[in-house]
């Protein structure tokens, strides 16, 4: 079984993002966090990839948020 590394970075952004308390274990334990978030358990070679990936997205959720609350005071 493949598995799909792009599906398991969309998931745990969303998961994490929506979540305090899987954000706090993701700054501190990030890899326990995506596992959790995902309910897999990842392979040391797939775990960097995703946690460069949730780290990516994570960002890109808190650009756009701000983006979204400029755009509203103009």
């Amino acid at each position: 079984m493949a598995i799909d590394v792009k599906q398991i970075i969309e998931k745990a952004v969303r998961l994490i993002s929506e979540n305090g308390d899987l954000l706090q274990m993701f700054q501190k334990e990030p890899v326990k966090a995506i596992e959790k978030a995902t309910g897999l358990d990842l392979p040391d070679e797939l775990a960097e990839k995703a946690v460069a990936g949730v780290k990516a997205g994570l960002k890109l959720d808190s650009l756009s948020g701000v983006a979204d609350k400029l755009k509203k005071l103009f």
